[in-house]
């Protein structure tokens, strides 16, 4: 079985995520989206929101096929206890490239069967990140676009200021 992992902060999850998961999807047996614990940012969702609103924003993806899971630690020794193969990461532009390879090369000295897979972005979602989602929401802004329509609100209640009912 083929095993990969897509790591990320899910904060929150965009419609660029859920692209890179459901491509991925079809590339692999089982799909483990690792939602990372970073200690040096503060996010605006729980580990335990960010689970539960990819979960949600997942149902299409065959169940048997995905995985949600926290993560805190090296992503390389992860892999390994889970006997994963890949590290499936979006590129969103040349700029992504060079911290997600210097990643990769670190995966991969850590954990020398572990290969790194780039899928890139979908050119609607080219400029997308879930900073630009919270700006955006934070000034009232219509983020329908950019978020899966079943997430739409609990997003906008958390984080647009004082507005309520939009």
């Amino acid at each position: 079985m083929k095993i990969a992992i897509c790591p990320g902060s899910f904060d929150p999850v965009t419609m660029g995520h859920l692209d890179i998961i459901q491509r991925a999807a079809k590339m692999f047996d089982h799909v483990i989206v690792a939602v990372m614990v970073n200690p040096s940012k503060r996010p605006s969702f729980t580990l335990e929101e960010r689970i539960d609103l990819l979960t949600r924003a997942t149902t299409d993806v065959e169940a048997a096929k995905l995985e949600i899971v926290g993560f805190d630690g090296l992503l390389a020794d992860y892999a390994k206890q889970r006997h994963a193969t890949a590290i499936v990461k979006g590129l969103r532009a040349v700029s992504d490239f060079e911290y997600e390879f210097q990643m990769a090369l670190t995966n991969k000295k850590l954990n020398p069967d572990l290969e790194t897979v780039f899928l890139t972005t979908r050119a609607e979602n080219m400029y997308l990140s879930s900073s630009i989602v919270k700006q955006i929401a934070q000034f009232d802004g219509d983020i329908s676009n950019f978020v899966p329509e079943c997430i739409h609100d609990d997003i906008r209640e958390r984080l647009c200021k004082g507005v309520k009912g939009k």
